[in-house]
C-alpha cells in the first residue's frame, strides 16, 4: 500500500500524526481513570465493589471485541472502521464523562471498551502498511512511543486533571484529541480493498468471546473474592477453560474458522506472542505496583507520585528514538536481549527498596526500566511482523494487542496477590518477634511510643510492622517481576533473523 489510487503518493508524516493521536488516546485511556477512581466512587455514592466495575465492564468489553477486527477491517475496509472505532470512542468518552449515575459508568464504559479495542490493532496495521519493509522498524518506534509511554503518563495526566478540575474531564479529554484524529483519518489515509472472506463464523467468536469474557472476570475479581475458595471463581474458570477447547477443537476442524491456523504458522510471530505475553506481565505488573508504593507507604500525594513514575515514559521514547535507528543495522533479537538486561538491571534495584528509599532511586530505576521496555517493543513487532503474510496483518496486530492485554490481565492479578498474602505472611513473622521481653526493643534508638508495655505502643508497634511487611511483599513482587525478565530471554533463541532481502508476501 505505498501509493493509493493508482500511484497518488501518500503523505506518510501526516497519516502518522493522525495515526498516533487514535493510539495515544485509546492506551492513555486505560490508565487515566484509574486514579479517578476515588472521586468518581464519591461522586456516585458506590460502593468499592461497584466501582470497580468502571474498569472491569472496560476491560472485559475492550478484551472481547478486540479479536473482531480483522474481520471487520476485511469487510468494511480499515479506514472506514478506522473513523467508526475513533468516533465511536469520542461518543462514548462524553457519555461517561456526563454519567450520573454508577449504573450509567459502568455501562458507558463498557460501550467505550468496545468502541476502543480495534484502534491499537487497526493503527499498527497501517503504520506498517504505508512504510516500505526497511522503514518499518523506525514506524514501529514512532508507534511503540504511543503505546508505551501512554498507560505510563495516563495517571499523571488523570491525577493532574481531577485534582484541578474534575474526574469528568479525564474523559472530555478526548474530544479535541478524536476530533483531530477523524480530520487527519479523513484527509490523508487511504482506504484498503475489501476481502471477502465468506461466511462469518459466529460459533467461533462466541466460543472466543466467551473464553476472554470468562477469563477476564475471573483475573479481575479472583483477588478480591479468595481466588478457588469462591464458587463464582470456580466457574469462571472451568467456563474460560471448556470454551478455550471447544474454540481450539473448532478452529482446527472448521473450514472457514473465526481465526485462521495458518496465522500461527510463521515461527517468528508465535514466539513474539509469548514474548509480548511477558511484556505485558513485566510492563503493567509495574505501573500497578509503583503508585500504592509511593502514596501509601512513601506517603507522596497523588500528583507528585505521577511526576515521579513519569521519567520511565522519558526512558522508553530516548530508547525508541535510539531502536528506530539501528533496527536496520543490528540484529533486533540482540536489541531485544540487550532491553531485558536492562529491565532485570531495574528489577534488580527495585528488589533493594526499604521504606526510606527516595526520590532519586525510583526515577533512575524507571527511567532504567523504561528505557530497557522500549529496546524490547520495538524489535519485537518488527520480527514478529517482519515474515508474516500482509493478509494476515489486521489479523495478527489485533492478537497482539490480545495477547499483550491478557498479560497485562494476569501478571497484575497475580502481583496484586502475592502482595496481601505476603504482607500477611510477613506481618506473622514479624510479629512473633515483639514481645516486651525482646532487648532490642528497649533499646535507646527505639521510640518511646514504640513501648510493648502499653496499649497505644503496641498499636504504633503494630502499625510499624504492617508497613515493614507490606514493603516485604511490594520487593518479593519486584523480584518476581525480575524472574519473569530471565524467563523471557530464551525465547530470543526461538526467533529466526528475517533475510535482508525478505518481502512481505
Amino acid at each position: 500500500m505505498s501509493t493509493p489510487g493508482g500511484g497518488v503518493a501518500l503523505n506518510r508524516g501526516w497519516i502518522t500524526v493522525c495515526i498516533m493521536l487514535a493510539t495515544i488516546m485509546q492506551v492513555v485511556d486505560t490508565t487515566i481513570v484509574n486514579v479517578a477512581l476515588p472521586h468518581m466512587q464519591g461522586s456516585m455514592s458506590a460502593t468499592q465493589d461497584q466501582i470497580s466495575w468502571v474498569l472491569t465492564s472496560y476491560i472485559v468489553i475492550a478484551a472481547i471485541f478486540t479479536p473482531l477486527t480483522g474481520v471487520l477491517a476485511d469487510k468494511l475496509g480499515r479506514k472506514r472502521l478506522l473513523l467508526i472505532c475513533v468516533i465511536a470512542f469520542i461518543i462514548t468518552s462524553m457519555m461517561c464523562g456526563a454519567a450520573t449515575s454508577i449504573e450509567q459508568i459502568v455501562l458507558f464504559r463498557g460501550l467505550q471498551g468496545a468502541a476502543g479495542a480495534g484502534l491499537v490493532p487497526l493503527s499498527q496495521a497501517v503504520m506498517l502498511d504505508i512504510y516500505p519493509r526497511e522503514k518499518q522498524g523506525s514506524a514501529m518506534a514512532l508507534w511503540g512511543m504511543g503505546v508505551m509511554v501512554g498507560p505510563i503518563l495516563g495517571p499523571t495526566l488523570g491525577g493532574w486533571l481531577t485534582e484541578y478540575y474534575s474526574w469528568r474531564w479525564a474523559f472530555y479529554i478526548n474530544l479535541p484529541v478524536g476530533a483531530l484524529a477523524v480530520l487527519g483519518i479523513l484527509a490523508f489515509l487511504p482506504e484498503t480493498p475489501l476481502q471477502n472472506r465468506g461466511k462469518f463464523d459466529f460459533f467461533g467468536f462466541a466460543l472466543l468471546s466467551i473464553t476472554i469474557g470468562a477469563l477476564q472476570l475471573m483475573l479481575d475479581r479472583g483477588n478480591s473474592l479468595d481466588w478457588f475458595g469462591s464458587t463464582e471463581i470456580i466457574l469462571e474458570a472451568t467456563t474460560a477453560g471448556l470454551a478455550l477447547y471447544l474454540f481450539l477443537t473448532h478452529m482446527f476442524t472448521t473450514d472457514k474458522p473465526f481465526i485462521e491456523p495458518g496465522l500461527f504458522a510463521d515461527r517468528n510471530f508465535s514466539v513474539g506472542l509469548v514474548m509480548m505475553f511477558l511484556v505485558g506481565v513485566m510492563m503493567f505488573s509495574g505501573m500497578a505496583l509503583l503508585p500504592p508504593f509511593l502514596q501509601g507507604l512513601l506517603g507522596f500525594p497523588v500528583i507528585t507520585a505521577g511526576l515521579i513514575m513519569a521519567p520511565r515514559g522519558f526512558g522508553t521514547m530516548v530508547a525508541m528514538m535510539v531502536v528506530g535507528r539501528l533496527i536496520g543495522r543490528v540484529d533486533s533479537r540482540v536489541l531485544m536481549f540487550f532491553g531485558l538486561l536492562l529491565m532485570a538491571w531495574s528489577l534488580y534495584d527495585m528488589a533493594q527498596f526499604n521504606t526510606s528509599v527516595g526520590v532519586y532511586e525510583v526515577v533512575y530505576t524507571g527511567m532504567i526500566q523504561g528505557f530497557g521496555m522500549g529496546f524490547i517493543f520495538v524489535p519485537l513487532s518488527a520480527v514478529a511482523f517482519a515474515t508474516l503474510a500482509s493478509r494476515y496483518r489486521a489479523e495478527g496486530t489485533a492478537m497482539f494487542s490480545l495477547i499483550r492485554n491478557i498479560g497485562m490481565s494476569i501478571g497484575i492479578s497475580i502481583v496484586v496477590t502475592l502482595l496481601g498474602r505476603e504482607a500477611q505472611r510477613s506481618h506473622a513473622a514479624l510479629s512473633e518477634s515483639i514481645t516486651p521481653f525482646r532487648a532490642a526493643l528497649h533499646g535507646p534508638d527505639v521510640p518511646s511510643f514504640w513501648s510493648s508495655l502499653h496499649g497505644t505502643g503496641l498499636v504504633a508497634l503494630d502499625g510499624e510492622v504492617s508497613r515493614q511487611a507490606l514493603t516485604i511483599a511490594y520487593v518479593n513482587d519486584f523480584r518476581f517481576m525480575l524472574y519473569m525478565s530471565f524467563l523471557a530471554l530464551p525465547l530470543l533463541l526461538l526467533m529466526r533473523k528475517p533475510p535482508a532481502a525478505a518481502r512481505q508476501r
